[in-house]
Formats: C-alpha cells, structure tokens, sequence
C-alpha cells in the first residue's frame, strides 16, 4: 500500500507539468501581445512622423508661399536692420508699414481657415482678438511709460478706423464683386454691437463732460474714480457680451443662408480648408508675436517720422497707427466680404471695435490703476463727439441688415472728413506735455 503522504507527492508530481507548460503558455501569449503592441506603437510613431514630415512643409507653403503678397515679407527684418543700423525713422516706419501688410493678410487667411472648424461667430471673435493684441502690447507699452496720451489716442483711432475705413472698404469692395445682388448679413447682431458701442460712448462721455463743466465733488480725483468705476462696469458688461455670444443666444449670430445659392462648385472649393485647426492656431501665434514685433518698431519712428514727414504726432497716433494696428482686420475683411461671407466681415469689423472700446481701453485703465498711471476715460471732447458721431452713422449703416458699395463709399468718405479734422486738430494736452 502507498502512504497517503506519497501518494500526495505523486499527485504534486503529476500537476507540476501541466502547470509548468500553463504557465509556459501564458508567457508566450503574453511575449507575443507585447510584440504586437510594440510593432504597433513604432507603426503608430512611424506614421505620426511621416505625417508631420508632409504636413510642416506643406502648412509652410500655403501660408508663407503660396500668396503673391508675401513677396514683401522682407520688408520687415530689412525695416529692424534700418532701425539698428542707420537710425533712419522715416525708412523703418515705412518699411515696418509695408512689411505688416503681408502678415496681415496671412492673418486673415489663417483665420480664415479656423472659421472652418469654429464656425464665422467664434472665427470672427479670434480674428479681432488677435488682431487687437498688437493694439494692446503697444498700449501697455506706452503706459509703462506714461504716455497715457498716445495710449488714448491709438485706441479710440482704432475704434475710428474700424468702423469707417475697414468696414467701408469690405462694403464698398464685397458690393463691388457682388454688383448684381444685394449682400445680407445678421440685422440682430449688428443692433447688439451698436447697442454695446453706444454704452462705450457713454462711458467715454460722461468723465468728459464732468471734466469740461467743472462739476466734480473733489477736482481732478471724481473724474479718475468715474472712470475706473466705469471701466469695471463696462469689463463685466463684455464678459456677459461674450457668453451671450457664443453660449446663451449663440443662434442668434448664425449666418444668413443664401437662398438663390448657385455656383455650387465654388461654394464646394471654399468648403475645403488647407491647413488643420492646429496648425491655423499655430500660425495666427506666430503672425501675431510678428506683426507685434513691428508693430513695436513702429512706435518707436513716430517721432521721428513726424520729423521726417513734417506731420503732427496727434494725426499719425489717431489716423497712421491705427491703419498700420488694423491691417490685419483691414485685409481680412475685405477678404472675406469679397467671398460674400460679411456675417464674418461684421465680425472682425464691428467686433474689433466692440472689443476695443468695451474691453481694451477699460483694461489699460485698471492696468494703469494697477501701474500708478493716472489713465481715465477723459478723451477730450474733440475725440468724444468724434466717436459718438461716428457710431451713429455707423449704427444707421447697419439697421436694414444689407449691405452695397455706396454704403462702403460713405463710410471711406466719413473716414476721409475725421482724417481731414484730426490733421487740422491741436491737442490741447500738448501745452501740458
């Protein structure tokens, strides 16, 4: 007889070769998914970087190649060589000036391909954040160094260049290649921007008129408290602007639809973006450091390009800088209102100006509070009439909701009469200065 302590050896025995060779098994399974994942994730790795390899060069010629205008390119680094070698502010300031014009056009075109995937709402509201970022820098700029002035006078130039000249020459130039019909575009979105650009210039309004009658409790500190008080009110107005925009009320800026749409192999050509979301977010980064880099330089000649050209700093802040900060809104614009896309037009257009005055100019007056600077919202009554003026013609451009050339006429011949006033304007600020 077998014990029962051998008899349970034989059977450990017995199980030791089917579970060795489990085991075994297991092991090999296992050895082979990793093999299969490996080869995977170098295949994965491998198609990552093919696709990289042929869409950098490809993303670098659709956006620095293939545009006949980026042949002025060069104009740019040549305008910061003049700058550091001759000292010449005539030339850099209009080097700079020339050199801006192709990135800013490669501004609309990126975001122009962003509005592909964001729709025109949120691609207009990129378009005029990025192009008021060089606005901003150089507003920063010029407070860090008290020359609160010349921050004043580029903002509201802005505001005025916006909305006459970039929104002229986008009607005047979509009602041109659209002769035979009449262009529409979003008659409610318009009547809340001009809702929101009338509180701007009431805001504006109201410092200035406590100011010039002599009305304040305790001089010259009521009309700074008015308007640091003012500027937060009208950033939490913007801040309710923006989620009423893209969230609550978002259908209520979807573009118009065409209903005699033809021609649909065009429509079909345009419906194709050539460059990804992310490689249009990257480009509109780098356009945008880069138009600020010259944008910078640009300052910095307009002293002496005023010398040069004999013309007052006043004009060339109000009217020069403004055209030169808004070129990437000017060319976008106009690029998209050609291609009858004027919800976005509107977008970049009027929203760069809502953005401006409900936004960027409250900013540099808390930013000012925060610096010591005694930045307010006391833009001389000259400028204020001036601006208040132009938002009325403006709000009554827009109200029927169509658009054609004649319209763009009047608002590039508006722009022309305010160009004209601010040559033959001396800023009473400059006996102080």
């Amino acid at each position: 007889m077998v014990s029962i302590d051998e008899k349970t050896d034989l059977e450990y025995d017995e199980e030791i070769p089917f579970s060795s060779s489990s085991a075994t098994g297991k092991m090999e399974a296992l050895d082979f998914e990793m093999i299969h994942l490996h080869s995977r994730a170098e295949l994965a790795n491998s198609w990552i970087s093919r696709h990289i390899r042929m869409r950098v060069p490809k993303s670098i010629y659709f956006v620095l190649i293939k545009a006949k205008i980026n042949v002025l390119l060069p104009f740019g680094p040549l305008a910061i060589l003049l700058h550091y070698l001759t000292g010449q502010h005539g030339w850099v300031f209009f080097f700079s000036l020339v050199g801006i014009v192709p990135l800013a056009e490669r501004l609309g075109y990126a975001t122009e391909q962003l509005a592909f995937y964001t729709g025109p709402t949120v691609g207009g509201l990129l378009n005029a954040t990025f192009g008021n970022a060089t606005e901003m820098i150089i507003s920063i700029y010029a407070l860090k160094n008290g020359m609160i002035r010349v921050v004043q006078q580029s903002l509201l130039g802005s505001i005025l260049s916006n909305m006459l000249l970039v929104l002229g020459c986008a009607f005047f130039t979509g009602g041109i290649v659209h002769y035979q019909k009449v262009q529409v575009f979003n008659k409610s979105a318009a009547v809340v921007n001009s809702g929101l650009l009338l509180m701007a210039v009431m805001g504006l309004t109201f410092p200035a008129v406590l100011h010039f009658t002599h009305s304040e409790v305790h001089f010259g500190k009521s009309e700074l408290s008015l308007s640091r008080f003012s500027s937060c009110v009208m950033l939490v107005a913007y801040a309710s602007y923006l989620f009423f925009q893209l969230r609550s009320h978002r259908n209520l800026y979807s573009p118009i639809e065409e209903e005699g749409n033809q021609g649909g192999d065009d429509s079909d050509e345009e419906e194709a973006p050539e460059i990804t979301h992310w490689e249009a977010i990257g480009w509109l980064a780098i356009l945008t450091v880069w138009v600020s880099i010259l944008s910078g330089y640009l300052v910095d000649a307009i002293q002496g390009a005023s010398d040069s050209f004999n013309m007052p700093v006043a004009f060339i802040s109000v009217i020069l800088l403004p055209i030169v900060g808004n070129a990437a809104e000017h060319a976008s614009a106009i690029m998209f209102a050609m291609k009858d896309k004027l919800d976005i037009t509107l977008g970049v257009a009027i929203g760069s100006s809502t953005q401006i005055s409900m936004f960027v100019i409250p900013f540099c007056v808390v930013v000012g509070w925060i610096m010591g600077q005694r930045m307010d919202l006391n833009f001389q009554l000259f400028e204020t009439a001036t601006l208040f003026i132009t938002v009325l013609v403006v709000a009554f451009m827009l109200q029927e909701g169509t658009s054609n050339y004649f319209k763009g006429l009047m608002l590039i011949l508006c722009y022309l009469i305010v160009a004209a006033s601010f040559f033959v304007h001396v800023d009473p600020s400059d006996d102080d200065d």
